[in-house]
């Protein structure tokens, strides 16, 4: 388990999923530095934590599709900024999440 996973103590509830967001890009397509009012806030991430899922109307909780490690592009305002131990995180419930990068 990587250092920043075990220093963690932020724990989601239900469909909820901790992601750390990618740094947003330093150049352009063309080459350009980009000021750090040009960047665009980043919209992938990579998953921290996983709640424990949905509870559903029979009572039983609904597996989560994204599990921690996965990298997931979600929505430009979706979520929750937190900053846990000096670290900024995203707090996004799985419905927010547009899908998985494959490796």
């Amino acid at each position: 388990m990587a250092k920043a996973e075990k220093q963690l103590t932020l724990k989601p509830l239900d469909d909820r999923v901790v992601l750390e967001p990618t740094e947003a890009e330093e150049k352009s397509a063309g080459g350009i530095l980009l000021p750090d009012t040009a960047k665009q806030k980043p919209q992938q991430g990579k998953v921290i934590a996983v709640g424990p899922g949905k509870l559903s109307d029979k009572g039983t909780r609904t597996v989560l599709a994204v599990k921690v490690g996965d990298t997931v592009l979600f929505g430009k305002y979706s979520g929750s900024d937190v900053e846990v131990n000096g670290k900024e995180y995203k707090i996004v419930r799985e419905s927010e999440i547009l899908g998985k990068l494959n490796k």
